[in-house]
């Protein structure tokens, strides 16, 4: 259940990323596959947001953040799923919690695209998607609400993916 709901809240997450397109010469190959695929099939891609995925599946945000955008998403790696206490996240994957599921993928996505070097050195306070504030600090590498960006700036065609290792709860 805590795959099916990562993924899910991945694909939600990503799904609703940023529009994003790079043209700076000199890219890889896998640079420029990466910004052709938006942000759900780019998380698709990485094998390590399966239970977002699923839970953005399951929350009925997927096609929202693949078509949508642009989008910065703080996206949980199946790990940080799977660090929440026992039964977090099959409840959040009941029928009669969808808004519940919802809005806590949803505090993971920010409108546009951010980058990290656009964070550096800032500490700021921006408001994700279901209206709560996630505090962003850029001043020691970033954070948001105080998790770790353990991977920043993974590119998509409509946005950015910066990886954490944590879900953040509302």
């Amino acid at each position: 259940m805590k795959r099916i709901f990562a993924a899910a809240a991945t694909a939600a997450l990503l799904s609703a990323g940023a529009a994003h397109a790079d043209h700076h010469g000199g890219k890889d190959k896998s640079a420029s596959m990466e910004e052709k695929q938006n942000i759900v099939d780019t998380a698709a891609a990485t094998g390590q947001f399966e239970t977002l995925l699923a839970a953005a599946q399951a929350a009925g945000l997927a096609e929202t953040l693949a078509m949508g955008g642009p989008f910065t998403v703080f996206a949980p790696t199946d790990e940080a799923f799977a660090a929440l206490p026992d039964g977090t996240v099959e409840d959040l994957l009941k029928p009669e919690n969808q808004d519940q599921l919802q809005s806590t993928l949803l505090l993971h996505v920010v409108d546009g695209k951010t980058w990290s070097k656009d964070l550096d050195g800032q500490e700021l306070t921006v408001t994700a998607k279901n209206g709560g504030d996630l505090m962003i600090d850029g001043t020691d590498g970033v954070t948001v609400n105080g998790i770790d960006v353990v991977k920043a700036d993974v590119k998509a065609s409509n946005g950015v993916i910066h990886v954490i290792d944590e879900v953040i709860l509302p």
